[in-house]
């Protein structure tokens, strides 16, 4: 893909192509995709322009949307607002051989996360039963029921209704209710229901995880597996996930070994999203 800023040459002048984001998401199939761009505020005047670029470069795009705030809110979503195209946002998005129907404006999803939902995916053997904590569209249980096929049970908790109702079309849509069960609360209201454990637990929200690490280490088996997200800084990008997980391990009486500790991707200036990856006993 040639840089946004090269398509605009001659459209604006150097200060402004200075400001053009040097990427964006695409979300969607060659059916029909939106384009997720963060547009600096001192460049909004010049929005269209920027819209119209990717529009041009990108013929599968429909719509281009710009994030105008961060996750936010019970259901932490962005703030996007349609700044060219068709204002139906719904897309299929494919990735790993499997298709995902979303509307970015209704629901977090990240494109970009796609590998690392592969990574946790390939850890998970056969027989295994998994919780996967703030699973949206039901990505990470579809992927893992995919890559592992002889998976025991995947379960997904979902606050967000409109995420849990487009998560429940991907189960069917992708032939895995057979594998997958949803749950429509708050992970707090869900984990107390449990009356089994885990052999392995994911928790992919970046900020704000370490709230519901309790319930993880409650609901996990001996010798399970806990991959923890949270963020770090250049300077020491784990050490403040690792103080959460032993803090956890000491509240709740249980030993840890940290497997794995992994790097992202970038999450705002100089920081990243990060996953620390503990055994428990």
């Amino acid at each position: 893909m040639r840089p946004l800023a090269k398509l605009l040459e001659g459209e604006l002048n150097p200060e402004e192509l200075s400001l053009v984001p040097r990427s964006y998401d695409i979300i969607g199939s060659e059916s029909g995709a939106v384009a997720v761009v963060e547009i600096p505020e001192e460049l909004l005047n010049r929005k269209e322009a920027v819209a119209e670029a990717i529009l041009k470069s990108n013929k599968n795009v429909k719509s281009v949307l710009n994030k105008s705030s961060g996750r936010k809110g019970t259901y932490r979503l962005e703030e996007l607002e349609v700044i060219a195209g068709d204002e139906n946002t719904e897309v299929l998005h494919k990735e790993f051989g499997y298709t995902l129907k979303l509307d970015p404006r209704k629901v977090f999803f990240s494109p970009r996360e796609a590998t690392e939902r592969q990574r946790i995916a390939s850890q998970v053997k056969a027989s295994e039963t998994v919780l996967v904590m703030f699973s949206g569209i039901g990505v990470y249980p579809i992927s893992i029921a995919k890559k592992q096929p002889l998976v025991g049970k995947v379960y997904g908790i979902e606050i967000n209704p409109d995420a849990h109702l487009y998560a429940q079309e991907n189960v069917r849509m992708n032939k895995l209710a057979h594998k997958i069960v949803l749950i429509n609360d708050d992970v707090r209201n869900a984990c107390k229901v449990f009356n089994f454990k885990f052999d392995r637990i994911a928790m992919p929200m970046a900020v704000g995880g370490e709230k519901y690490l309790d319930y993880a280490f409650k609901l996990v088996k001996d010798g399970g597996i806990i991959h923890f997200y949270s963020t770090g800084n250049d300077k020491n990008l784990f050490a403040e996930s690792e103080k959460f997980v032993i803090n956890a391990a000491i509240n709740n009486r249980k030993k840890i070994h940290i497997e794995n500790r992994v790097k992202i991707l970038p999450f705002g200036v100089k920081s990243w999203k990060v996953a620390v990856e503990l055994k428990v006993f």
